[in-house]
């Protein structure tokens, strides 16, 4: 009789750390992991006894110090009283401004270039080829420099918009000038908050019904009008807001009280018997639009007071930091009654209208400058077109390689079907193109984000020109600021590529 019995269990050695492949990959990774750690414990000791030696630390307190530099793009309140922290913030708005801006347009320029250079029309294909070729094989910077002194030197200056001078408003709201462009500026009255909350339903019921339609296709092969339906919902209702508040509230009159004045004299009276007028404003409101166009078409001089809403600018006049105020009618003869006043007012014989839900501000010139309306600055041009146009003719090789990887008899099937050229793209091109499209056009996202840092050229202030510019060389914390500046972008990036990521997901072919 036989018994089985299991061999003897080899004792383990530590050479099969290395010989036995069961171990050995592992064997790699915690040296590897080891290694790094030591060299980053070697790089932040060395980094740390280099600053002793020089008398610095690690801190970021600088940051809580003014900063005591101007910047001339604000998104925000700004003032060199500010700290380092708010300005690196401004920088960083800026930032986000041109990527954002520059993301969309490239978009739009690389689609429409990407298709038309697929075009049958010889001339058309040629000229998108030129473009591509021409804007991917030239530095970036030295577009955004030629942009830049296009923009600088071809354009006329703000004098030469006066009577004679030989240039003009576009459209009459828009004036292009070697300084910037200034464009009309939204100022909102009653009901802006209304109309505002009926856009944005109108955009969510856009997006549902084009869910819908879509929806509606795929499961009876039901063609549903999208394009029309969307254009009803963009404009319509908002219209519908707009006109019912303009109807309601825009035409009521709204008074005109001023201190010290006489009883039912005007404006321009009461402004020639005072030494200066100082005037209380709620800028971006439209009844102070209205109250400042009526004291330009009198060509009178006065100090704007702002405030930020219309109990403030009624208490700051009451307590006399100005001297002019404008209130709905009916509101001015009980508010006057209640006295406490350093002045007596007097309601002026002049009135103005409370104003539309928004009404827009145009750019006057005035004095060596135009004012008014909302000034883009020509390194904010320069910096958001060449960006734009030299990214989007990368994009266009990508939507051109994303349509062309379509099999052809996909088309050729739609055609035969009776599909219209239009229909073809959208409903059968373009939804398979977008699998080969999404993953490179992330990368051009992230390029483009990242090559906005080179503003500081043409003297935009984004992040690189505040925080890792000026605010490190006035501090000498060009570690910290660096740092911070690098931590920036390395979540920019990551929040970029991963909404991207989640949108590619979504589209990508899902099988049975």
């Amino acid at each position: 009789m036989t018994t089985l019995t299991q061999p003897p269990q080899e004792s383990f050695r530590l050479s099969q750390l290395l010989y036995d492949t069961r171990y050995r990959s592992l064997t790699i990774q915690v040296v590897a992991f080891i290694l790094l750690m030591a060299f980053f414990w070697w790089l932040i000791a060395n980094t740390v006894a280099n600053l002793e030696a020089l008398g610095k630390d690690f801190d970021f307190g600088f940051l809580g110090q003014r900063a005591g530099y101007d910047i001339n793009q604000t998104l925000i309140p700004y003032t060199s009283g500010a700290t380092h922290a708010r300005a690196a913030l401004v920088g960083i708005l800026n930032t986000l401004l041109v990527a954002f801006m520059g993301c969309i347009l490239a978009t739009v320029i690389g689609v429409i270039a990407g298709v038309l250079r697929l075009s049958k029309n010889w001339l058309v294909a040629r000229l998108m080829t030129i473009y591509v070729e021409g804007f991917r094989n030239v530095p970036l910077l030295l577009w955004i420099i030629a942009i830049f002194a296009l923009m600088t030197e071809s354009t006329p200056q703000p004098r030469d918009f006066r009577e004679g001078g030989g240039a003009s408003l576009l459209f009459d709201w828009v004036a292009i000038t070697n300084r910037g462009v200034y464009v009309p500026a939204p100022n909102w009255g009653d009901g802006a908050g209304v109309m505002i909350a009926v856009f944005v339903a109108s955009l969510v019921g856009i997006w549902a019904w084009r869910r819908f339609a879509r929806q509606r296709l795929e499961s009876r092969g039901q063609l549903l009008p999208v394009m029309r339906v969307s254009l009803a919902l963009f404009f319509i209702p908002t219209l519908i807001v707009y006109f019912a508040f303009a109807t309601i509230t825009g035409g009521r009159e709204q008074a005109i009280v001023a201190a010290g004045a006489t009883e039912q004299s005007s404006l321009a009276d009461f402004a020639q018997s005072q030494s200066g007028l100082n005037v209380c404003l709620i800028p971006g409101s439209a009844a102070s639009l209205n109250l400042e166009r009526r004291l330009m078409a009198d060509d009178l001089n006065y100090n704007a007071v702002p405030f930020t809403d219309e109990q403030g600018a009624l208490a700051g006049f009451q307590s006399g930091d100005c001297n002019v105020v404008s209130l709905p009618s009916a509101d001015a003869g009980p508010y006057i009654a209640n006295g406490g006043f350093d002045g007596q007012p007097a309601v002026l014989s002049d009135t103005i209208l409370r104003g539309n839900p928004v009404e827009f501000e145009r750019p006057v010139l005035g004095g060596f400058n135009f004012e008014g309306g909302i000034h883009l600055r020509n390194s904010l041009i320069a910096l958001w077109l060449a960006l734009s146009l030299y990214t989007g003719a990368f994009i266009a090789e990508i939507v051109r390689s994303g349509i062309l990887s379509v099999n052809k008899g996909q088309s050729e099937a739609a055609f035969a079907l009776g599909l219209r050229p239009n229909r073809v793209m959208n409903l059968v091109i373009l939804p398979q193109a977008l699998r080969v499209i999404v993953p490179p056009l992330i990368s051009q996202y992230l390029n483009l984000t990242k090559n906005s840092s080179l503003a500081i050229a043409v003297g935009y202030m984004d992040v690189r020109s505040t925080l890792g510019g000026i605010s490190i060389n006035q501090t000498g914390r060009e570690l910290e600021g660096m740092l911070l500046m690098a931590l920036f972008y390395l979540l920019l990036s990551l929040l970029i590529s991963g909404l991207l990521n989640i949108y590619n997901a979504s589209i990508k072919l899902k099988e049975r």
